[in-house]
């Protein structure tokens, strides 16, 4: 199998995330709940994996990197620990569903929010997403979108909202780990992450990075290990934002995948996947009846390519491709309605192909040439 879908989850993880893994799952107790050795031994794996993190994303501080499932709750974390009923926010229409749902859920509760439009290459305008920031208290945006790969400024971003008083929350799912993040020097509030794309870690892990001095309500309120005699959360970070028992056999995984990226370099990564990203572009987007979306005259972008085939709907493209090359992709909305509907995509989709550092030039060019193939 040709897999080319690691927008969704990277199948090939980093050296040493495997073994990871099973060696927490053999030693490894409840991190924060006994003095024992096992519980010493997670709670050493879960330090130094917020360690590594602050260090590759810029955080200043490794107690203010959060652990969660995912970016999803990662997201919900920073969305609903900070906004509320009476309060104004502004995304943009290449968000996933994962920053728009819960906004449309504040939103209906009396939150006030608007959605800076993007045109039919995924491009959205700075003037105009200044121009919805007075009054705002945050501004939520992806990072690169999933479906396009376009990539937003985060420094200019990150300028704007403070500019009017808001703050820059980022959904970095596509980017962490592919493309250098320096959260500290972008200017960026609060960075969510997922630890089973990018970053080349297990499934069940990742994030955010909290700036100091950014103060958040708890999304979940439970179990901590610390302070148990009192009635409310500990509002100490991280321990606010992590009721319950965390993944530190998962987070074991991310700690190696950590390692990979620093001693790598992310730098090295994004260059690997520009790579991969350009040839597979340059070839599909010269075949006739393939239309590509995006932008591709800006890079780095994401290491994602969407496109549809003159007269096949994205599902039967991508089950074609499965059944009769051995290539796997992603076909559908990809939970990214509102830039589906700035593209024209909307009733049919698009199909997606997306690369990891560990994708084979041989592997994008069989791509290439399935996808001229079904052209034909």
């Amino acid at each position: 199998m040709i897999y080319l879908d690691n927008a969704a989850t990277t199948l090939r993880k980093a050296p040493g995330v495997i073994e990871a893994v099973a060696e927490a799952m053999r030693t490894a107790g409840n991190a924060a709940r006994g003095a024992h050795g096992a519980s010493l031994t997670a709670m050493g794996i879960v330090y130094d994996t917020r360690r590594k993190l602050a260090e590759l994303f810029g955080c200043p501080r490794a107690d203010h990197v959060i652990f969660t499932a995912n970016a999803t709750q990662a997201l919900n974390t920073a969305i609903y620990g900070l906004l509320g009923p009476g309060d104004r926010a502004v995304t943009t229409a290449l968000e996933h569903n994962s920053v728009l749902r819960p906004l449309y859920d504040l939103q209906d509760r009396g939150m006030e929010l608007e959605i800076v439009p993007a045109d039919r290459q995924g491009r959205i305008s700075y003037d105009g997403l200044e121009a919805r920031l007075p009054g705002a208290k945050a501004l939520v945006c992806t990072h690169a979108s999933n479906l396009t790969g376009n990539v937003l400024d985060l420094g200019r971003l990150a300028e704007l909202a403070h500019r009017n008083g808001a703050l820059l929350i980022v959904d970095a799912a596509q980017t962490a780990g592919s493309i250098p993040i320096d959260m500290t020097k972008l200017g960026v509030d609060l960075l969510c992450f997922s630890g089973h794309k990018g970053l080349l870690g297990p499934q069940g892990t990742g994030g955010l990075c909290v700036r100091p001095g950014v103060e958040l309500r708890p999304l979940l309120r439970g179990g901590s290990g610390v302070k148990s005699h009192e009635r409310g959360q500990p509002m100490d970070y991280p321990t606010r934002l992590e009721a319950g028992t965390l993944n530190a056999h998962g987070l074991a995984g991310l700690g190696a995948a950590a390692d990979w990226l620093l001693q790598t370099g992310v730098e090295s990564v994004c260059a690997r996947e520009t790579a991969l990203t350009k040839l597979f572009y340059e070839g599909v987007s010269a075949i006739k009846g393939v239309t590509v979306y995006g932008d591709f005259s800006v890079w780095p972008r994401g290491a994602v390519v969407a496109l549809n085939l003159r007269g096949m709907d994205s599902t039967e493209a991508a089950d074609a491709l499965y059944v009769d090359y051995g290539i796997a992709v992603r076909a559908g909305a990809h939970c990214a309605p509102l830039l589906h509907e700035a593209l024209g995509t909307a009733e049919r989709g698009a199909l997606r192909f997306s690369f990891s550092p560990f994708t084979a030039e041989e592997e994008v060019l069989a791509a290439v040439e399935a996808v001229r193939e079904l052209a034909e």
